[in-house]
């Protein structure tokens, strides 16, 4: 049987691990450290040495054998006791001992047990996953050195007349890139300035046309026909001053639609006419009294169409 594997177990909570009739392995808090040689930050850790003085068990090591394996206690560390003395058996023949994950073990001149730590394992819970880091250096300063050098093994040579000259070009450029700035400005803002004017006289226009057909449409191109006259008596509303606006539209029949349907609701609605943008406009009803127009608004707003408003004309 192998015990090895059950000591680097107990090595990750306990700071002790006793081997029966052998020696103990201790744990020891190691703080987190640079290796300036390498340039390597290593985590903390936990240092494993051995002593051979601490042989007597303490029954930590053979409990967890026998509660892994669900064997007697004295069965285990019977077997452990005989492992311990094939080991001390080899390492006074010369032989060396290898603990897998913990170490190795051997005699020096004067028979006494050193060890070696296994550095690859990192006992300590709290650092799990924390790795050595290795940094490399920046050369900064190195490369600041290199640049001196070059510079004091190439010479420069600059005579007075060419140092105004180098000093004065760049002057030049610079107003000339200035004046090339303030012109592109000027012309920029000239163009935009004429797109403006002509979008404004362009709108103009339009609505001016849009006025003129609006006119136009209303006028027969040619002379009506003459009809014989007929009487009729015609009931003509009253309108007030104060309109409440049911809506506007583009065609005059979708604003005929909705006078039939607001007819239909019960109110009193009419057909407006054309206002100044084209619109054709229909009305629930219209009332001389401001006062009237905004209670009958009101209602409006609360039963019908909240979209409803009120045109007062002058």
């Amino acid at each position: 049987m192998r015990i090895d594997s059950y000591i680097e177990k107990l090595l990750f909570d306990y700071n002790c691990v006793v081997v029966p009739g052998f020696g103990a392995f201790l744990a020891h808090g190691k703080s987190a450290e640079i290796d300036s040689t390498t340039n390597t930050l290593v985590p903390p850790s936990k240092a494993i040495s051995f002593n051979a003085q601490l042989s007597k068990n303490d029954g930590l090591l053979v409990s967890h054998i026998s509660k892994e394996k669900n064997l007697g206690y004295e069965d285990i560390l019977e077997e452990v006791e005989t492992i311990a003395h094939e080991w001390n058996q080899r390492l006074a023949q010369g032989e060396s001992i290898e603990l897998f994950g913990i170490g190795r073990l051997w005699h020096n001149n004067e028979q006494r047990i050193q060890f070696q730590p296994e550095e690859k394992i990192n006992f300590l819970t709290s650092s799990f996953g924390l790795s050595p880091f290795a940094a490399t250096p920046i050369q900064r300063e190195v490369i600041k050195e290199e640049v001196e050098e070059m510079e004091e093994r190439i010479p420069f040579i600059i005579t007075p007349e060419k140092r105004e000259q180098t000093s004065f070009r760049p002057w030049l450029k610079y107003a000339a890139v200035i004046l090339l700035a303030v012109s592109l400005g000027a012309t920029s803002y000239q163009t935009y300035g004429d797109l403006q004017q002509k979008e404004v006289a362009a709108q103009q226009d339009a609505q001016q046309e849009v006025s003129r057909l609006i006119q136009e449409a209303t006028f027969f191109e040619s002379a009506p026909l003459e009809l014989p006259a007929i009487n009729i008596s015609v009931t003509k509303k009253q309108l007030g001053k104060h309109h409440i606006i049911a809506g506007a539209f583009r065609e005059e029949q979708n604003a005929d639609k909705k006078v039939g349907q607001l007819k239909e609701k019960g109110y009193n609605a009419f057909y407006l006419g054309v206002n100044k943008y084209g619109l054709h406009q229909v009305a629930y009803d219209s009332f001389e009294d401001p006062k009237e127009a905004l209670v009958f608004l009101r209602k409006v707003k609360a039963e019908d169409s909240r979209d409803a408003w009120m045109l007062s004309e002058k």
